[in-house]
């Protein structure tokens, strides 16, 4: 696994009504540093949103609530000892992770299976307007050794 990211399995707490699932708490060593806000992204079936990183250092964690996603994450950090690896996580509904993602690492995620899917992510740092920590690549960049609409097999 790319040095600085972790994945936290999410308990589902479900009966007759629904289900509740706990996705931050302060006493987990996931979010470290602590999330400066949050917010969601609704995204549609097959939807790309990669790549970016932050470079002030931004931690992202990653949840979906709804739905189902890719998280691609790509390690291009000189100083690495996992440079050059690439991650993916299938996460959702089905599946219930928070994922840490290091701000510095590309990484970006798709949206799979035939229903929407909503992101929510906890940064450590708030949203600039004026001035965006964030630097993008084209989804089907040569840098990055991910396809995103390679067919799923198995």
């Amino acid at each position: 696994m790319i040095e600085g990211v972790e994945v936290r399995d999410l308990q589902v707490n479900a009966d007759e009504r629904g289900h509740l699932v706990e996705v931050f708490r302060e006493d987990w060593d996931l979010y470290d540093p602590e999330p400066a806000m949050s917010y969601y992204s609704l995204s549609y079936p097959g939807i790309i949103r990669a790549w970016h990183r932050h470079t002030r250092g931004q931690v992202d964690h990653f949840v979906c609530p709804s739905g189902r996603i890719k998280v691609g994450i790509y390690d291009e950090r000189d100083d690495s000892p996992t440079a050059d690896e690439l991650n993916t996580f299938v996460i959702g509904e089905h599946d219930q992770q928070a994922v840490r993602i290091p701000g510095d690492c590309w990484h970006g995620f798709k949206v799979v299976g035939d229903e929407q899917a909503m992101l929510l992510n906890f940064p450590t740092t708030l949203y600039d307007y004026k001035d965006p920590d964030e630097e993008r690549l084209p989804y089907d960049t040569n840098r990055i050794p991910l396809d995103w609409e390679e067919e799923p097999h198995g």
